[in-house]
């Protein structure tokens, strides 16, 4: 496998961030409004996490959709920036580049805007001959677009799976299309990691807490499942092991993509042969750091900045449950 072309192949959406911070909803006049700061950071899941995987290390390309406008050159060229191949992506006259608005609160948590643009049709299952050549590959937003259609999904993990690549799926709320855990269940089964924040979790197990969200997903079929818990951390859990992995203490500026980074740290080292104990505290670090600028790709520099964070960690990094 270490002779594959990639060792990760991150399959999602590529959008472009507005990013406003210290949004002030007084109004300064009858149509204007003052925020702290204005920015714009190139974005979506696949794109976050091969930027922050290629900062790793790790030889990293990405399959996605980009317009024949402004804002997909952008997307594309911050890309190459950062070492990521881009031969893999799909542009096209006939969506734009997505957009989106991002409010990003005093306490680094946001919100942001999805318009229309955020659902275009794209299907990376007719460029399934574009990811075989991977070690592994990211399912960026499972139950969004384009995942967010069980044929779609089915489609590209068979591929995964018959072409002996390990699949990591990082999951989203839906917007446009509602899909459960029984509408995909029979693709479940063939993805290694699936990686839900708590909200998110919440809402697809209708549970509370940690253990039974992760429960839930192992009877849908899941074989590990790791919940992102924000400031206290992440939680893992398989059929034989559960651990609480702390976070590190860091100051949030802004938390866009700290999933991301997150995810593709847990990637760089689960491909580099490390435990799960291990992968996951490097992981939390990753988010961490992540969160400590504006925009999910301004922080995270490289693996030696994240291994200097772990070091200087006095805490407990695992807790065996």
């Amino acid at each position: 496998m270490n002779d594959r072309k990639y060792d990760l192949i991150c399959i999602g959406m590529a959008i472009m961030d507005s990013i406003i911070k210290g949004f002030d909803p007084v109004p300064l006049t009858a149509t204007g409004f003052r925020a702290e700061s204005g920015s714009l950071k190139v974005g979506g899941d696949a794109v976050n996490e091969s930027i922050a995987a290629s900062k790793l290390g790790l030889r990293t390309g990405i399959l996605c959709n980009l317009g024949n406008d402004p804002a997909g050159n952008a997307i594309e060229n911050e890309l190459r920036y950062n070492g990521v191949d881009t031969e893999l992506i799909v542009r096209s006259d006939e969506h734009q580049t997505p957009v989106t608005t991002i409010f990003v609160q005093e306490d680094g948590n946001r919100k942001s805007i999805t318009n229309s643009a955020h659902r275009y049709n794209f299907h990376p299952e007719r460029h399934k001959d574009r990811f075989t050549d991977a070690r592994a590959i990211i399912l960026g937003s499972l139950f969004r677009a384009p995942f967010n259609d069980p044929e779609v999904i089915r489609s590209v993990l068979t591929c995964a799976r018959d072409n002996g690549i390990t699949v990591f799926a990082d999951t989203k709320l839906p917007n446009f299309r509602i899909l459960t855990l029984d509408d995909i269940r029979d693709s479940l089964s063939m993805i290694d990691y699936i990686t839900p924040n708590e909200d998110e979790a919440r809402y697809y197990s209708g549970k509370d807490t940690p253990e039974e969200m992760a429960e839930a997903f192992l009877d849908a079929g899941a074989k590990n499942v790791i919940i992102k818990l924000g400031a206290r951390g992440s939680y893992f859990r398989n059929r034989d092991v559960s651990l609480m992995i702390p976070a590190f203490k860091t100051e949030t500026v802004d938390a866009t993509g700290a999933g991301d980074n997150f995810i593709a740290g847990f990637v760089s080292e689960k491909l580099k042969g490390n435990s799960d104990e291990d992968a996951l505290v490097f992981a939390n670090a990753c988010g961490a750091i992540c969160s400590t600028a504006v925009g999910a790709g301004s922080a995270l520099k490289n693996r030696s900045q994240v291994l200097e964070l772990i070091k200087s960690s006095t805490a407990d990094q695992v807790n065996h449950i």
